[in-house]
């Protein structure tokens, strides 16, 4: 499992790192993955977003981190990620953001088309790239 994960994070792909926006309450925030599809289409879907609230040292978080990098990475499934936009988010460089998961990170959340939040259930250290595919590509099927 190790070996296949570690040859999907090496592994060159249309993934492009971006850098965070220039609003103050998000120099907090990293945009740590967008996936862009290999080929063009007719017409652009929306961007399918999620935060995932964080903070250093946790090792749950850099657990969870490497394993949607991987799904996102991971292709000749049914449930491809390729307009999937992974951002990060510090909590301990936003009070409110610490205030509120301080004591349930990692948290992931889905960005609604109003650029709300809706925090998702948490997804088992357990599960594989595989199923964590499932999963988050499942939510924007909803």
């Amino acid at each position: 499992m190790a070996a296949a994960l570690s040859a999907l994070l090496l592994r060159p792909a249309a993934v492009r790192i971006v850098a965070p926006r220039a609003h103050p309450a998000a120099a907090a925030s990293r945009l740590l993955c967008a996936a862009t599809a290999g080929e063009a289409s007719s017409s652009p879907a929306a961007p399918r977003r999620l935060v995932l609230y964080t903070k250093p040292g946790c090792c749950l978080c850099d657990g969870l981190k490497e394993k949607l990098h991987a799904a996102v990475l991971l292709s000749g499934t049914p449930y491809s990620l390729a307009s999937l936009e992974l951002q990060e988010r510090d909590i301990t460089t936003n009070l409110e953001w610490e205030r509120l998961y301080q004591y349930e990170i990692p948290v992931l959340a889905k960005v609604l088309p109003d650029g709300t939040e809706e925090i998702l259930p948490r997804l088992s250290p357990r599960l594989t790239v595989e199923l964590i595919q499932k999963k988050v590509s499942s939510l924007f099927d909803q």
